[in-house]
């Protein structure tokens, strides 16, 4: 199970904690880091059993999964930009005073009520858990879709795509594999995104390469690679440095 998948499907005290178990190995949900079971690492003159190292690496490199979740796109959230600025404030400890001062919001009452509406928001989430959980024991018919990768942009029904018909796509654009060269790149905006995503597991998480590296990954899929690389950044499956030096695939 790659990770994007792995992400949508962790539980909710493995998206807390930011990582998973699996097999020998422990798994960061966030990039896709692995460290092995039974090691212990030195790190600064200290060690760490690998449960808190992993959590080291999370707090180092992704600051806090709080601050990661919230800084997802607001259609993966369902946050408004000010809903997810109110809970980064709330979560740093800022009191409502503290809060209105930062925010500009007049009103002490006026943070209670958001206060009050992101309580709401998590009982309906809750309840809309449930109910989806208990559909699937009962759903025989529902499509396995693509799952979103977490950087996604520009959310829309673009990416609503079935398993099945990314199947389709792929056998009909890379004849030769999916390791081969695309037969074109004049698309529609769903067969666009489907290629960008195979096109994109040419890269390796956790990896800097330089424009000329990328180039020459990208050349062996098609012939026009810039068009490529700049697809695969406002999909957001790249990105890279403001001067082009450095690029890294987006986990």
């Amino acid at each position: 199970m790659e990770l994007q998948e792995r992400f949508w499907d962790a539980t909710i005290e493995e998206l807390k904690q930011g990582f998973f178990e699996e097999d020998h190995r422990l798994v960061c949900l966030l990039c896709g880091r692995e460290i092995e079971k039974g090691v212990i690492y030195p790190d600064d003159g200290l060690l760490y059993e690998p449960k808190r190292y992993i959590s080291l690496h999370v707090e180092r490199e992704h600051g806090s999964v709080f601050a990661y979740l919230t800084g997802l796109d607001k259609k993966l959230t369902g946050l408004t930009d000010h809903q997810s600025r109110l809970l980064r404030l709330f979560y740093q400890g800022k009191s409502d005073a503290e809060v209105q001062e930062e925010t500009g919001i007049k009103s002490a009452s006026t943070i209670r009520n958001h206060r009050f509406a992101l309580k709401e928001k998590e009982r309906q989430a809750k309840v809309f858990l449930t109910i989806m959980e208990l559909l699937k024991e009962r759903d025989a018919h529902a499509p396995a879709f693509v799952p979103l990768h977490k950087s996604a942009r520009m959310v829309d029904d673009r990416y609503n795509v079935t398993e099945e018909e990314r199947e389709t796509i792929l056998s009909k654009l890379f004849p030769a594999g999916t390791d081969g060269k695309l037969l074109t790149f004049k698309l529609k905006e769903k067969q666009r995104y489907v290629v960008l995503r195979e096109i994109a597991t040419r890269f390796e998480p956790g990896i800097t390469y330089t424009e000329s590296e990328v180039n020459e990954i990208l050349k062996g899929a098609y012939d026009d690679y810039v068009t490529l690389r700049r697809f695969l950044i406002e999909y957001g499956f790249l990105d890279r440095e403001p001067d082009g030096s450095k690029y890294w695939l987006v986990s």
